[in-house]
């Protein structure tokens, strides 16, 4: 994910390893003082900086990203709740009076929102929309602003609050890892 890694190793076949690494940490934002040209000062959102007093920042991101995709990872044979989850998934969604589909495991546009959120990135540093649409051909910002809404309203993805990125929830990771597994193990195989 280019300067930033998560590695994933099977210590002497007994113990799972995760490991992020980042080259530069520039990519990470974080609430800090940022000092004006013009003397002042302020609170805000700026890039992390090299230096010894980020290395606390810096852990806490790296940590909460593995624990992200350690989560994930831990839904891919976890079948509890799954007729329920289903159901709930499928089924439309009223928000403010207006009716939102839910998501159709055979449909290829559908799907393909699922694998494209899958990405190890997506899923361990979040998205944005446009970092989604860019996996998409002629989609506008209003439509990927769309699907955002309708992933959000069924559970799937949250926003961070104050910004615009999303994660995708241990319930959406579920949702994901099956809607794959119906597609890469089940369809894909029995019409070939």
């Amino acid at each position: 994910m280019g300067d930033v890694s998560i590695k994933m190793y099977d210590k002497f076949g007994c113990v799972l390893r995760i490991e992020s690494t980042s080259n530069d940490i520039s990519a990470f934002r974080v609430k800090r003082k940022v000092e004006h040209r013009d003397g002042s000062s302020s609170e805000q959102k700026a890039p992390l900086k090299k230096s010894i007093y980020s290395l606390y920042q810096l852990f806490t991101i790296m940590k909460a990203a593995n624990y992200r995709y350690l989560e994930f990872i831990s839904s891919f044979d976890d079948h509890s709740g799954g007729k329920e989850n289903l159901t709930k998934v499928t089924d439309s969604v009223v928000d403010k009076g207006r009716s939102y589909r839910g998501l159709n495991f055979f449909a290829e546009r559908d799907l393909h929102v699922l694998e494209v959120i899958s990405r190890g990135e997506y899923m361990t540093f979040g998205m944005q929309g446009k970092d989604i649409r860019q996996h998409f051909e002629n989609i506008s910002p209003s439509a990927m602003s769309r699907i955002f809404k309708r992933l959000r309203l069924h559970g799937i993805i949250e926003r961070v609050q104050g910004s615009y990125k999303y994660f995708a929830t241990a319930y959406g990771k579920e949702i994901i890892a099956a809607g794959l597994t119906v597609k890469n193990l089940v369809l894909i195989p029995a019409l070939a």
